[in-house]
């Protein structure tokens, strides 16, 4: 990425490193400093590239609103008003912040608007959500309330004041991130502006891609302002955006290959009134790439998992036989949980799975089982947990609200804890195994029906039979099942997509190969 660009956040340019706020504001003066650049020097290109980039998407609009904050902030809100005002479009300047308060760079940035002549309206918070209601004919507004240093919840004019913005039919760029949306964790409280647009700045804010964060961030921009590649050399960070490019490859099928490679997976769980979830995960590892699966369901539901997939064989349904089994013998991953239930007959078959030293993946209610072990013996094997929030809150003993208000703590906890490698689900995916933590950016919102989760779990077995590294097959498998949701969105919408539509595009996406041989996703 060019460090005089404004690039848009896609796969295509993917991965990228992701920081903490607290990151960004402790380390980008340093760093500008290092460049040579003043900090004032720093705001200009800020505002300016808000500027150019409004100009880009928006450029006839007439009248635009800015509304500023106290700090640096407020401070790119004011040089890209008085940009504006220079090339001739009607603007207005909204701020929370007397002129008394404002301090440092962006005080100079305030006197070189009033300098200029740009209406200028400063008020407390429920005065200017007023403002804005009344402002009918304005077509674009800028968000330069609160920067990277926002914490907590809003105080209640503040949240009078987005809802005032929310409301409004003008669109709505948000500088550096969406006011009231935490930089370290895409939490919100109890609201944040919804943006059309984010443009943040130097280097991307992990808080961006995960949690509530995809309902307020829109269409996501960075400018770099010539420290990017400065800012990532000096400061590591062990949180990855993954996007299509760089993902881990998958080797083409070999010439003489047989059903032993990559092999067996044995999927354990369909327990009694739950048949569907077992048939959707092991479909989805067929058509993922494992030559053979056999599946230990219970035997009231056997007609009912098979019917119409006589590839699928049958494994036994009690401890003690499979154990004995040629599915057992055969196998090189366990696939738990879809559908296992919580009665007798799902503990046993659970205690028997987590025995064996096989890679197991281990979703759905075996995670409900695992929460209830209380100590957990040394692993045995690899082990990958794929929990939504609401089983990562009872995996570690907490909240709803805790895992949400980090989630990256929470992915980490939970891969050390049950040592073994974490996904945790959700809008954001994060991957962790309990040191980096992978963020993916594929996946839309219809992919919150039921069945889902397991055609994920089925994926990521056939991963594990087919790559060396384990964070490496949950990475390409999160990618993999988002992946396969969009095109299918592109083609035909979100509304009404089912977790087995998925199966024609991942049997397309994983035998998508350039000529070299590797995964072209």
């Amino acid at each position: 990425m060019s460090s005089d660009n404004i690039a848009r956040i896609a796969g295509d340019c993917l991965p990228l490193p992701a920081y903490s706020g607290k990151q960004v504001k402790n380390n980008e003066a340093g760093i500008a400093a290092s460049k040579g650049m003043a900090m004032y020097a720093l705001m200009e290109s800020a505002g300016g590239a808000v500027f150019s980039l409004l100009r880009s998407l928006w450029p006839q609009v007439s009248r635009v609103l800015v509304l500023c904050g106290k700090g640096n902030n407020g401070g790119d809100g004011f040089i890209c008003a008085r940009l504006l005002h220079q090339a001739g479009v009607q603007v207005t300047v909204l701020t929370t912040v007397a002129k008394i308060d404002v301090k440092g760079d962006a005080l100079t940035a305030y006197g070189q608007l009033e300098q200029n002549g740009v209406d200028i309206i400063q008020g407390n918070a429920v005065a200017l959500a007023h403002d804005i209601e009344r402002a009918g004919d304005v077509g674009l507004i800028v968000d330069s309330l609160f920067g990277i240093g926002f914490h907590g919840e809003l105080d209640p004019d503040s949240e009078t004041l987005i809802r005032s913005v929310n409301a409004h039919p003008g669109r709505v760029i948000s500088v550096d991130l969406p006011s009231g949306l935490s930089a370290d964790s895409g939490c919100v409280s109890p609201v944040a502006v919804k943006a059309d647009v984010t443009l943040t700045f130097i280097a991307l804010k992990q808080g961006l891609f995960t949690g509530e964060a995809a309902a307020y961030v829109g269409c996501l921009y960075l400018a770099e302002l010539g420290l990017g590649q400065a800012f990532r050399e000096q400061l590591a960070s062990d949180h990855l955006v993954q996007g299509r490019q760089e993902l881990p490859d998958l080797e083409p099928v070999s010439e003489v290959r047989h059903k032993s490679s990559p092999g067996l997976v044995l999927a354990i769980g369909g327990n009694q009134t739950m048949p569907g979830a077992i048939r959707l995960a092991g479909e989805a590892a067929l058509r993922c790439g494992a030559s053979m699966l056999a599946v230990a369901c219970h035997r009231n539901n056997r007609t009912r998992v098979f019917d119409g997939r006589p590839e699928m064989m049958l494994a036994p349904d009690r401890a003690e036989a499979l154990a004995a089994s040629d599915a057992l013998s055969k196998a090189k991953v366990l696939l738990l949980g879809p559908g296992l239930g919580r009665d007798p007959w799902a503990q046993e078959l659970f205690d028997f799975a987590l025995s064996q030293p096989l890679p197991c993946v281990i979703d759905a209610d075996a995670l409900y089982l695992l929460s209830q072990q209380g100590q957990l013996p040394a692993a045995k094997n690899i082990r990958v947990l794929t929990p939504h929030s609401g089983e990562a809150a009872r995996l570690l003993g907490c909240g709803l609200d805790d895992i949400n208000r980090d989630r990256f703590a929470a992915v980490k906890a939970i891969a050390c804890r049950y040592q073994g490698i974490c996904l945790l689900k959700g809008p954001g995916t994060l991957i962790s195994d309990g040191k980096t933590v992978w963020i993916n950016t594929s996946g839309n919102p219809g992919m919150a029906t039921g069945g889902m989760g397991d055609v994920l779990s089925g994926i990521i077995a056939a991963m594990l039979l087919q790559l060396g590294q384990p964070l490496d097959a949950v990475r390409l498998s999160a990618w993999l099942h988002g992946q396969a949701a969009d095109e299918i969105a592109e083609k035909q919408g979100q509304r009404g997509l089912l977790a087995s539509d998925l199966f024609p595009e991942l049997l397309r996406l994983v035998n998508r190969y350039q000529e070299d041989g590797k995964a072209q996703i």
